[in-house]
């Protein structure tokens, strides 16, 4: 590259390279090209009739109104289902005692699931013992899972549409 810039071809090279960056992105499938982690707020207007693909979540059995709920999405595939850092969009609100209902946008139509985590005290910390979860498909969670379903257990196939999704809350110490 060095003789190249003294030859006067500095710009024909930084073309060259710049082309190159661009079919390497072509060639990168749209999955890989997925932005992660966004947090964003609550808005009940994208699950709204035409406003592209949506998960309407309601989330029933919030044991209390205390510390805060967190609902992440993530793409229904193995390499991404509660990976650290594979979450797509992330909803957090205070809590509120008995049902909640969040809408969550998608970035297209696909498999995604939803993971909830009640954060009782708000500490921003998973507290095993007094902390609750829960899952899109309400599958079982356990020791045998580690607390960790499979994608395929959570997994919900949503269109370009609103899909209406209930959720139920597990807590491990009863009050």
């Amino acid at each position: 590259m060095a003789s190249i810039m003294k030859q006067g071809l500095a710009p024909i090279a930084l073309g060259l390279t710049a082309l190159g960056s661009f079919i390497a992105a072509l060639a990168t499938p749209a999955i890989a090209q997925e932005i992660y982690r966004q947090k964003i707020k609550h808005d009940p207007a994208k699950c709204e009739t035409g406003n592209g693909s949506a998960l309407l979540v309601t989330i029933n059995g919030v044991k209390n109104s205390n510390g805060m709920m967190r609902v992440q999405s993530y793409r229904g595939v193995k390499s991404d289902w509660l990976k650290k850092g594979k979450w797509i969009y992330r909803i957090e609100a205070p809590a509120t005692a008995g049902s909640m209902t969040f809408c969550m946008p998608l970035p297209r139509p696909g498999d995604y699931g939803i993971a909830v985590r009640h954060d009782t005290n708000g500490n921003g910390k998973t507290d095993l013992s007094v902390d609750g979860g829960a899952m899109s498909n309400n599958p079982y969670i356990g020791l045998f899972n580690l607390g960790k379903p499979s994608y395929k257990e959570t997994r919900v196939t949503v269109g370009d549409a609103v899909t209406p999704i209930s959720i139920n809350m597990k807590y491990r110490k009863k009050d």
